[in-house]
This record gives C-alpha cells, structure tokens and sequence, in this order.
C-alpha cells in the first residue's frame, strides 16, 4: 500500500453538470502530475459522493492518514467551518483514520498565472496590458478577510502585471457586481476592458458573472480557471506542505 496520504479534494458542488465535470478534469490533471499518488474527491453539496461517504470508503479499505484539500479560493465560510465541522463529524465515527486540512489554494501566484492564461486564451495579448483593464470577478463572499484578499489580489497583480487597472467584482454577497465595475472602468477612460473569473468551475455564479460582462460589453471575458496545470500545480503543492507540516507536527490532525 502507497504509504502517501491520500488526497481528498472537497468541492462545493453543483446542480451544473460542469462543475462535476470540470472537477473531474482537474484531479485527472493532479493524478498525472503525480503518477501513484490516490486522489479522490468529495463534495459538500448537490454532487455525491459526499464528504462523508468518501472518508468512510477509505477507512473500511484500510487508508490511515488522509490530506483534506479544500477546492476553494479563499477562506471563507465553507473553509472555517463547514469543512472542518464535516472532517470533525466523519473522523469522530472513524477513530483510525487520521484526516488534515490543507489550506485553501488562494491566494497564489499560480492563479494569477492561471487568469493569465485564461485571458491569452481569450484573444488578449502582452502589448493591450497597457490599454487593458481586468475585472477581476470573484463568486463574493460575506466574509470580510475574503473580500479584502480579493481587493489585494487585485491591487498585486495590476502591479506585477502591468496592467492599466484590475478591479475587484463579485457576482454575491459583495459590491460591486461584474457589469458596475466595467462600466466604472470605462466611464475612467480605459479603452478595452476584460472580465477575468476568480472561479474554478461553471455555475451559476460563474453564469451571473458571464451575464455581468455581458451586459456592460466587455470587450474580452475569459473562461473559468477549469483544469488548468497552473492550479493542479497548486493543488499538489498545498497537498505537499500539509504533508510536511503533519510530519512536523505543526497541523492539528482531525481524529477521534
């Protein structure tokens, strides 16, 4: 037996049969990047397998040690409680499986890389940063450490980047939407604006912020971050360093 701890990425999940998908592609990405290593994925909502039915699955196979990896941007609600409050409840009825949460993936200089790509796929190239401003659009939360990370992600990127101006939007919870925040672009003389999801999987918020671009004709929208090999990098990388740190001693692991 791979003595590695298995990696369980937990989504949100979706009534959208692409998120499912989408989700799917990217742990194929993950297991190709590292040949032998077990990946699974568990979902919070909507999708099975659930959180919980995974983990059972694993112990009654005789896995040990397992790396919970929220499939998540920023740590928000899902991250500080719903997640830990799921690993506690499952663990609690599996006295032998010792289960670690990783952080979540964002912030992370591969995912700006991955908006990058994103945006070069959308038809943008290194000469229109200049003349570009990016809405960066995230799904929102109501969760202020969230929303300000967003803001700096934002701030570090038009910097690093060269961009004209990146602005943070959010298709919930938070102000301003997608199609205020083009609109608030344009009204400052930016002759070409572009929407760049912060989001992984298609959905509905991913579709309000589509709709959002839409609606204030941004010149350029981006796809989804999807299946990426920037963010399966990031995912091995968060997996790697909760490895580290239970070797260490310096993750409290979730047992009974």
């Amino acid at each position: 037996m791979d003595a590695r701890p298995t990696l369980l990425v937990i989504a949100h999940g979706s009534r959208d049969p692409r998120h499912a998908a989408t989700v799917s592609a990217l742990c194929a990405r993950v297991r190709s990047l590292r040949p032998g290593l077990r990946v699974e994925v568990g979902y919070l909502d909507f999708n099975a397998p659930r959180v919980p039915r995974v983990l059972e699955r694993l112990a009654a196979e005789g896995i040990r040690e397992v790396v919970a990896l929220p499939l998540l941007l920023t740590r928000a609600f899902h991250a500080k409680s719903d997640i830990p409050a799921a690993l506690r409840e499952a663990t609690a009825r599996l006295p032998l499986l010792t289960v670690r949460q990783a952080d979540v993936l964002g912030p992370s200089s591969l995912l700006t890389d991955a908006l990058e790509r994103r945006l070069s796929q959308a038809g943008l190239r290194p000469g229109d940063r200049r003349s570009t401003g990016v809405v960066l659009a995230s799904a929102g939360s109501s969760d202020p450490e969230a929303i300000a990370v967003i803001a700096e992600i934002a701030r570090e990127w038009r910097h690093t980047a060269g961009w004209c101006a990146v602005r943070p939007a959010f298709a919930s919870a938070s102000l301003p939407r997608t199609a205020d925040a083009v609109r608030e672009l344009r009204a400052e003389g930016v002759g070409r604006v572009a929407v760049a999801p912060y989001v992984i999987a298609p959905g509905f918020l991913p579709d309000r912020i589509a709709a959002g671009a839409r609606e204030a004709r941004a010149d350029v929208l981006a796809p989804v971050l999807g299946a990426a090999p920037e963010l399966a990098r990031l995912l091995l990388g968060r997996y790697d360093g909760a490895v580290l740190d239970g070797a260490r001693g310096d993750l409290t692991a979730l047992t009974a």
